[in-house]
C-alpha cells in the first residue's frame, strides 16, 4: 500500500513541495500539500497519512497526534520543534525529524545584519532620506562598535558561528548557557557568565535560546531593567522568549535603545501592533532561516528523511524529549 504524506505550511511555501514531491515519490510514497494553521484544519487533512511536513506554525499537538492513528513520522522543516508534541509522539510512536544545521550560517548572518541595522540606525537614515531629508545627526546617538560588549543568550551552532563572524570587530563577548562548559565557550573566545551578569554587562544582546517552559519570556520587564538604557536587543531565535508587552514599554521609555526582531509573539503580528510604529525597533518577517541554497538543503533533507522512516530505516536526524540543543 502507498504511505501518503501531507506537507503543511501555516503561510505559503517554507520549504519547494513540487522537490519534495519528487523525493518522496522516490521512497514510494505519494505526497499533497496544503495550508493548514489550526488543530482542526489539520485534522481534516490527515485521515489515513502515514507522513507529515509542516513549518513552524503548523500546531501539531497531542490532540492532532491522537487522532491520526496512521502516522508514523512528522518532519519539522527547520530545527526548532516547539509546535510539536515530543511526548506526545513518543507516547504514540510517531518519529519526529528536524534539520538543525541547515540555515546556521543564514540565521547568524541574519542576526548580525540586524545588529549592524540598529547600531548604525539604518532603519531611521533609510525613512529619513526616503522622506527627502540628509541629516547625519537624524540617527544620533551612533555609537562605535569597535570596544563594546556583545552577549548570547545560548551558545549553540548559531551563536557560535556568529561569534566566529563578529572576532573582528574588536567586541568583548560573552554567553549565557547554563548547558555548557567554560571550556566550551573559551575555544571561541568567549566568557561565559550567569544570566544576570550578561544582561547587566552587555551593550548588545543576542538570543539564541529554543523556545521552551524554561524560556518563555525569559526576557521579561525585569530582565530589559537589568540592561542598560543604551543597549540594543536581537531575537532571531523565538518571539515568546521576549516578553512583547514588556519590550514595547522599554523601547518606548527608552529603557533600552533599540530591538531588531526577526521573531515575534504574535507571529505575525498585527497591523495595528505598536512595535510596528517604533522607531527604534526594525522587525523582519522572520526570514533568518531563508536563502535559496537553505531553503533547498532543508527541502530535500527534511523530505528524505520522513522517506526512510516509512520504509524502515534510521532517520539522520530524529529529535526527541532529550535531545541537546547546543
Amino acid at each position: 500500500m502507498t504511505p501518503h504524506v501531507v506537507i503543511s505550511d501555516a503561510k505559503s511555501t517554507t520549504v519547494d513541495h513540487d522537490l519534495q514531491r519528487d523525493i518522496l515519490e522516490r521512497y514510494g510514497a505519494k505526497a499533497k500539500s496544503t495550508i493548514t494553521r489550526t488543530e482542526d484544519a489539520l485534522l481534516e487533512e490527515l485521515g489515513d497519512v502515514a507522513g507529515l511536513i509542516v513549518d513552524a506554525g503548523v500546531p501539531v499537538t497531542a490532540r492532532v497526534l491522537e487522532n491520526a492513528p496512521s502516522l508514523e513520522v512528522v518532519g519539522r522543516a527547520g530545527i526548532g520543534v516547539d509546535n510539536v508534541d515530543l511526548e506526545a509522539a513518543a507516547d504514540l510512536g510517531v518519529t519526529v525529524v528536524h534539520n538543525p544545521t541547515y540555515s546556521i550560517d543564514e540565521v547568524a548572518t541574519h542576526a548580525l545584519s540586524l545588529l549592524l541595522a540598529c547600531v548604525r540606525r539604518v532603519p531611521t537614515y533609510d525613512r529619513q532620506t526616503r522622506s527627502k531629508g540628509w541629516d547625519w545627526a537624524e540617527g544620533q546617538p551612533v555609537r562605535r562598535l569597535q570596544g563594546s560588549t556583545i552577549g548570547f543568550l545560548g551558545f549553540g551552532k548559531i551563536p557560535r558561528r556568529l561569534a566566529t563572524m563578529i572576532q573582528g570587530f574588536g567586541c568583548e563577548l560573552l554567553a549565557h548557557d547554563p548547558y555548557l562548559t567554560e571550556n566550551v565557550v573559551r575555544t571561541h573566545n568567549v566568557e561565559l557568565v550567569g544570566f544576570e551578569e550578561l544582561l547587566s554587562r552587555v551593550d548588545f544582546l543576542s538570543i539564541h535560546v529554543p523556545y521552551t517552559d524554561e524560556t518563555e519570556a525569559m526576557i521579561d520587564a525585569d530582565a530589559l531593567a537589568t540592561m542598560s538604557d543604551d543597549a540594543v536587543l536581537v531575537n532571531t531565535a523565538r518571539g515568546p522568549v521576549v516578553d512583547t508587552e514588556s519590550l514595547v514599554v522599554a523601547l518606548e521609555a527608552g529603557a533600552i535603545d533599540f530591538a531588531g526582531l526577526d521573531v515575534t509573539d504574535p507571529e505575525p503580528l498585527p497591523d495595528d501592533h505598536p512595535l510596528l510604529g517604533l522607531e527604534n525597533a526594525v522587525v523582519t518577517p522572520h526570514v533568518g532561516w531563508y536563502s535559496e541554497a537553505s531553503r533547498e538543503q532543508l527541502s530535500e533533507e527534511i523530505a528524505e528523511d520522513v522517506g526512510r522512516v516509512l520504509i524502515g530505516e534510521t532517520p539522520r536526524n530524529e529529535v526527541t524529549t532529550d535531545t541537546q540543543w547546543v
